[in-house]
């Protein structure tokens, strides 16, 4: 899908069941808000460990910290797959088999408009190599599970640490 620019994608908006109850464009929601739909993949090597994004300085949210897994918004059209299927190809440069494990609500009220979201968990194995997309990725790399569980919640992005954690239980 080619946008004129990320402000005015139109994103599926949901209800509190993950209903969809219409759509906005980003921008919209950005002003507005609302609950939207988003895709979480979380990327192992062949080793068992995690490929951890560090965001770049420019996101609108959680600029600089630890992505815990890929993907992004929900498009206007499309489904939790085909999302995650986009996403992981814009993000890093891979296709690879998704397997789902359910969703997950999310919510920070630290933000005005508060960020919502209901998110499709998925796991892949990748060993790479990766093609960052450079306006959203600074760099990549995995580590262990153990490790990732120690570190600080103002390092990694709070909705990414609820998926692993959920994902993990």
């Amino acid at each position: 899908m080619d946008f004129a620019s990320p402000a005015e994608e139109r994103i599926i908006m949901v209800d509190t069941h993950d209903t969809v109850i219409g759509e906005l464009s980003r921008g919209e929601m950005r002003t507005f808000g609302g609950i939207y739909r988003v895709t979480y993949i979380l990327i192992f090597n062949s080793q068992g460990d995690l490929l951890v994004q560090r965001r770049t300085s420019t996101k609108d949210q959680y600029p600089g910290l630890l992505d815990l897994a890929a993907g992004g918004v929900v498009a206007s059209g499309e489904g939790y797959r085909e999302s995650a299927c986009r996403e992981l190809k814009e993000e890093l440069g891979v296709d690879a088999p998704l397997t789902h494990h359910g969703n997950v609500y999310f919510e920070d009220m630290n933000f005005f408009p508060e960020n919502q979201n209901w998110g499709g968990v998925f796991s892949c194995i990748c060993d790479g190599p990766f093609v960052l997309q450079t306006e959203e990725v600074a760099d990549v790399k995995f580590m262990k599970i153990e490790s990732i569980l120690t570190m600080g919640a103002k390092e990694i992005t709070p909705d990414t640490r609820q998926v692993l954690v959920s994902y993990l239980l």
